[in-house]
């Protein structure tokens, strides 16, 4: 990159002539110190910067959403409200009907009206927990086509977003804080479905955040009906080492040290390739072949470590590639025809292997 640099500083020198040859040198020299000295060294040295990096969370599209009122988001049938995850910390939850059930919802809000969407949990409908990747909201527009997908196959669907997140509390995030929020919104759940099955379903980021909650809960005897991780990362290492925009660092000496060992310490672990061998439920992996955010390579290193890791007679864990000629990429995998059939099957086999 640099040889090139050099070459179409020569050929602007050309153009330029030798009088403004000294400027656009020390130009250049003086972007590539910010570049690959400066924005490094902040980046290995600022635990606040790393998280605001990953997580995204202050880009918040679409504006001027109001959460409690879903129906002019296009979902009807859908109530806000929220939990209390932590001390400092409420969550902002969706609860989307089922579609067979939005007529049936009790005409005047009220206490009474609260009380019919809760015990609607517990009518044997499965229930999909699921939780976004980074930026944005619940309210962005490819979550809620997937939203629309499940409750036309007639699930109830629970969308929240983490501390941090929307109307949310703003607390900066971590990993840790993540995953205690999901945990908390899967524990309030449970108390409420009966048996109702109970499916964890995560989307990019949300992957890390999923396998390490539902690893947890299994590790305390808690484990969900499955887990559907889709467009899955290994672990946030090797997602960050092949995201696009690592392109230009990657080749550094010291590249590691200065972007991916801060990471941890900083509460940005995420090693799905770990919390998978603890995930005592069937798994469903979902990734498109042209997935630039996260590659496909590294979904398909997650299904390979969950074949290797997991007990021999641990729950199946399949996976489902999409072509690139389909062009889902990273969002859209909710478009695809046969996901509903998909999905059908795999969450019948779950059930019945429950049972």
């Amino acid at each position: 990159m640099i040889k090139r640099l050099l070459y179409l500083l020569f050929l602007i020198s050309l153009w330029l002539g030798g009088i403004a040859l000294k400027s656009v040198i020390v130009g250049a020299i003086l972007t590539l110190f910010v570049v690959y000295f400066i924005i490094p060294l902040v980046f290995h040295y600022s635990p606040a910067l790393q998280r605001h990096i990953v997580f995204l969370n202050f880009v918040n599209l679409p504006k001027g959403v109001d959460y409690n009122v879903p129906d002019k988001e296009d979902l009807p049938g859908t109530r806000n409200f929220y939990l209390q995850t932590d001390k400092k910390v409420k969550v902002g939850v969706w609860h989307i009907l089922p579609e067979s059930l939005i007529s049936s919802i009790p005409k005047e809000e009220s206490s009474d009206q609260v009380a019919w969407f809760e015990k609607s949990l517990c009518d044997e409908r499965p229930v999909v927990l699921y939780l976004h990747g980074n930026t944005s909201s619940r309210a962005t527009a490819h979550r809620i086509e997937l939203y629309k997908v499940l409750r036309k196959m007639d699930y109830h669907v629970i969308a929240f977003d983490y501390r941090g997140y929307a109307d949310s509390s703003p607390v900066q995030p971590n990993e840790p804080g993540v995953v205690h929020d999901a945990k908390i919104v899967y524990r309030y759940l449970r108390e409420r479905i009966g048996s109702s099955p109970l499916f964890v379903w995560g989307h990019s980021l949300g992957t890390g955040v999923s396998t390490h909650a539902v690893g947890d809960l299994c590790l305390e005897g808690d484990h969900p009906a499955a887990l559907v991780l889709e467009s899955p990362f290994n672990n946030i290492k090797d997602e960050i080492k092949f995201h696009p925009l690592s392109s230009i660092f990657r080749k550094m000496p010291k590249f590691e040290w200065l972007f991916l060992n801060p990471l941890a310490k900083s509460g940005i672990d995420f090693r799905s390739d770990d919390h998978i061998a603890h995930v005592q439920a069937p798994v469903l992996i979902l990734h498109a072949e042209d997935d630039l955010v996260v590659p496909y390579t590294l979904g398909r290193k997650l299904y390979e470590t969950a074949q290797r890791v997991r007990p021999k007679n641990a729950p199946t864990v399949k996976f489902v590639g999409f072509a690139a000629k389909c062009g889902y990429s990273h969002k859209y995998i909710c478009r695809a025809p046969e996901l509903p059939e998909i999905l059908r099957e795999f969450f019948d086999e779950a059930v019945k292997a429950n049972n």
